[in-house]
């Protein structure tokens, strides 16, 4: 019996066990009202009120300007618990496991460009760094969030991440395997976000990004301006530089990695939807932080453009840069900012 087989098996032994459950009431059970710390009197938790951890959260949780009087009606379309997202998140890395598997047994590595391989050894190799700080982001904002239902829709969008940075980690070793061992040292990896002049644009809004504790600002800068401008160059342009270059398992991959990103989108919009809903002088706030950031965000664009342009069969950087800020200006359309 197989892993997936096993997990079918035990899903349908609870469905036998107990009584039937709808739908809604799973998803409301797992998190109606979890975060009861959010407003609780005097201080979120049972200390003294001074203690630096009740100052946190009353400064940057209660205290931001992001807020609404009520966070509990918050729902996502999607209505995903975890369950639910361990049983999407098995099958689909089940498809990736019989992609790597098929690109594997034919050895479609070794038959790359080399020249096609040492542009993926500048731009793919160092993403671990980039998507850490996504998911280290996301890890806070859910650490942060009024309500258990935003809490769940970070954490699974900063595990999301983490399934980012596990699969370029393996198919950097399947590169160092195939082509020269150093690929895979961690010094391959670090060298060009700490020192390659187009890596330090995005390093450079990330680390400042770390430092932003508002959660609602912190929300608002990774996942209306930050995640949507890296997710476009790496999801699509670079998906695009792969197909022209002739690396399928690439493109598969990233069009995985898509699948998740649209997940972020929809609770990223669902939530400021609501958020406008309920204060719809917020608008105000969240395009003043946007605003913030923008700037930062085009010159990455640029800088990634630049990038992408240094490999054997580039994509014009006009259009790279255009289609990040297209993304980003969708994105702020369907939320209503």
């Amino acid at each position: 019996m197989t892993g997936k087989d096993r997990v079918r098996a035990a899903i349908d032994r609870r469905k036998t066990d107990r009584p039937p459950v709808s739908y809604e009431a799973t998803y409301e059970v797992t998190a109606a009202k979890f975060n009861y710390p959010f407003r609780r009197e005097p201080a979120p938790f049972e200390m003294d009120p001074a203690a630096p951890i009740n100052v946190w959260y009353l400064a940057n949780r209660e205290g931001s300007p992001f807020n609404v009087e009520d966070w509990e009606g918050f729902r996502v379309p999607a209505k995903m618990t975890y369950s639910d997202y361990v049983l999407v998140q098995h099958d689909r890395e089940t498809y990736l496991d019989a992609v790597i598997d098929h690109h594997e047994a034919a050895d479609t590595v070794s038959g790359l460009d080399p020249a096609w391989v040492e542009a993926v050894t500048r731009i793919v190799v160092p993403l671990r760094f980039p998507l850490h700080i996504l998911q280290m982001t996301g890890l806070y904002v859910a650490q942060m969030a009024p309500s258990a239902f935003i809490i769940n829709c970070s954490n699974f969008q900063a595990a999301d991440e983490m399934r980012r940075i596990q699969r370029i980690a393996y198919l950097t070793k399947m590169l160092a395997n195939a082509h020269a061992d150093d690929i895979a040292e961690t010094a391959t990896a670090r060298g060009p976000w700490e020192k390659d002049a187009e890596w330090q644009p995005m390093r450079k809004m990330l680390e400042e990004m770390l430092g932003v504790y508002d959660w609602g600002q912190a929300f608002a800068v990774l996942d209306l301006v930050v995640k949507p401008t890296i997710d476009e160059l790496v999801n699509n342009q670079l998906a695009a530089l792969a197909e022209s270059n002739g690396d399928e398992m690439l493109v598969q991959l990233l069009a995985e990695f898509a699948r998740d990103s649209q997940r972020s989108k929809d609770w990223t919009v669902a939530l400021v939807q609501y958020a406008l809903a309920s204060e719809p002088a917020l608008a105000d706030t969240l395009r003043a932080w946007v605003a913030e950031w923008t700037p930062a965000a085009d010159e990455v664009a640029a800088s990634w453009a630049a990038l992408l342009a240094t490999a054997p069969h580039p994509l014009p950087t006009r259009q790279v840069v255009e289609a990040a800020s297209r993304a980003r200006s969708e994105l702020l359309a369907a939320c209503g900012l």
